[in-house]
């Protein structure tokens, strides 16, 4: 086996006699340098990882199950509470009311620690107590009282009766049965039922981590050991709290993104796809990492939560909008009906002839140039009017917006059949493993030999999502040397998912099964590669600025 650091003769005369000199010094067992052994003795340190090859449609991420995240906070609260010598509880109420920016957090409670913690809710606010104000008042009249003391006759004053001890009564519930109560900083009182209540509800019901005080007007907020207290014989709310914390920390951190999944608490971090600026050269695809089939695939720098590959966000955002408000049923009206010239009431054309009549004002005109009808004569279908410029923009501006209609529909119906392929892949998986247990049964394959249609159905799945957001990518594209590469890309990949899905839905020929064995599986190795050269050249464009489009893309200049 060969090594890197081999060397033929031939390669002699690239080292000269100083060289010769040390590699011969280093094989004679001479003692190594200094700076050789300052490179020993730290071994490891210096040995840089190999890191795997990504592709140019994928980006670096890392899932992190919920206790990775929680170590993340707990890291925090553990910098904060060594800075400012407070306990881990009062430092999580404050990371969280800064949004766990720690460095403004820092910033902030170095110029006035008093006033952070009340905004966070951690010590109330400070209260002039009525004894100081109406101290001076006191002391004259005490002193007055002195002078005319000393001329009168000292008496003996009985000490008045302790009043007894009223038992207290929470405020909330008003149960004089309860015996334990338990309060927040700001000193309002209350039964631990009413407290156990009223937390299990803010968590359950309004999914809130920051608890605030029953009291009415009362910003102190309820620390972690306090909630932990209330929540004793109730582990599946405290659990939820936790969870919620999370994804406050995980919401605050543009470097991290909580799965969109039902029921899934991952977090993904990806710090490539954390600025605005990014996300104009990649599509930050992540998977969450849960063990889960398929994977929860998602797109870390937008809303959408699927795969939008080869489309950027900005684009995939627009082209959502676009399929969904009334844009287009107005360019309908406007490639269909006209405007008559005197009322501007809205007017289709249902029948053949051009003479046409306004319902609403009864003005008469031409239904091709626009013009007054009374203009016309009886040559009427000539449109002796046509060169009138008010006939032309008229015709023009229909033109275009049966043009802009056109080409709409001719990208959003290619995209809406491959998503409704898409959808249709349950029922495709059901026809396929059908046909897999036939194979079975008709000849000698095994199951584990008729897997080879499965993994044609995820290609074709996984290939239809792509050329899905590839037409909506090509309506928003420039017209230019770079739409039409990236329209023959898009058309030798569809053609072969089409091929591919022709053989799946072919019926199954006993004799023929290793025949359709090997064509399937040759299909979709070549469609996977198709697949991989449409995103791979997308990204690279992406990355090099080769796309223009013919809209502004939020992003761009």
């Amino acid at each position: 086996m060969s090594s890197d650091y081999e060397y033929s003769d031939e390669d002699v005369d690239y080292y000269d006699d100083e060289d010769e000199d040390m590699l011969s010094a280093q094989e004679d067992g001479s003692d190594p340098s200094d700076e050789e052994m300052e490179m020993d003795a730290f071994g490891d340190d210096f040995k840089v990882p190999q890191r795997a090859v990504h592709k140019a449609y994928e980006v670096e991420h890392e899932p992190l199950p919920q206790s990775a995240v929680e170590k993340l906070m707990a890291g925090d609260v553990e910098h904060i509470s060594g800075i400012f010598g407070v306990d881990a509880s009062t430092a999580s109420l404050l990371l969280r009311y800064m949004s766990w920016n720690k460095e403004r957090l820092i910033e902030k409670y170095m110029d006035n620690a008093s006033a952070v913690s009340v905004a966070a809710g951690i010590s109330p606010p400070s209260r002039v107590s009525p004894a100081s104000s109406a101290g001076p008042e006191r002391s004259q009249g005490t002193s007055s009282s002195a002078r005319s003391g000393a001329f009168r006759r000292p008496t003996r004053q009985t000490p008045a009766p302790a009043p007894k001890p009223v038992p207290f009564v929470c405020p909330i519930c008003y149960d004089d049965t309860q015996m334990a109560f338990s309060a927040l900083s700001c000193d309002h009182t209350f039964c631990t039922g009413c407290w156990n209540a009223y937390i299990t509800s803010k968590i359950r019901e309004e999914g809130e981590y920051a608890i605030r005080c029953m009291a009415e007007g009362c910003g102190t907020i309820a620390p972690d050991p306090f909630v932990h207290a209330a929540l004793r014989d109730d582990p599946a709310t405290w659990e939820r709290f936790n969870e919620l914390l999370v994804r406050h920390f995980v919401g605050s951190n543009p470097n991290l993104k909580y799965c969109p999944y039902p029921s899934c608490t991952y977090t993904v971090s990806c710090a490539s796809a954390a600025s605005k600026r990014a996300l104009t050269t990649i599509v930050p695809t992540v998977s969450c990492g849960a063990s889960t089939t398929p994977q929860h695939k998602f797109c870390f720098g937008c809303a959408i939560e699927s795969d939008h590959r080869p489309v950027i966000c900005g684009v995939a955002k627009m082209w959502l909008k676009k399929c969904r408000d009334d844009s287009e049923t107005a360019n309908w009206i406007k490639s269909n009906t006209k405007e008559c010239s005197k009322c501007q009431s809205t007017i289709e054309k249902n029948g053949g002839c051009n003479h046409m009549t306004c319902k609403k004002c009864k003005h008469e005109f031409c239904w091709v140039c626009m013009g007054p009808w009374s203009e016309h004569g009886t040559a009427w279908y000539s449109c002796n009017r046509y060169d009138e410029k008010a006939g032309v923009e008229a015709r023009d501006a229909q033109s275009k917006s049966r043009a802009s209609l056109e080409r709409y529909l001719h990208y959003y119906n290619r995209w809406a059949n491959h998503e409704q392929s898409a959808k249709l892949s349950i029922e495709l998986y059901n026809k396929t493993e059908k046909k897999m247990e036939e194979m079975q049964i008709t000849s000698d394959l095994t199951w584990i030999e008729v897997q080879f249609m499965k993994k044609a159905v995820d290609e074709v799945e996984k290939c239809r999502m792509t050329l899905k957001w590839t037409y909506a990518m090509a309506y928003y594209l420039e017209k230019c040397n770079e739409k039409e590469l990236f329209e023959d890309n898009q058309r030798d990949l569809e053609q072969a998912v089409e091929d591919l899905s022709e053989l799946l839905e072919s019926p199954i020929d006993a004799e023929a099964i290793s025949t359709l064995r090997q064509k399937v599986t040759d299909k979709t190795v070549y469609v996977s590669k198709r697949n991989e050269i449409m995103l791979e050249d997308t990204a690279k464009g992406f990355l090099e600025g080769r796309w223009t489009w013919n809209v502004d893309v939020d992003g761009f200049d």
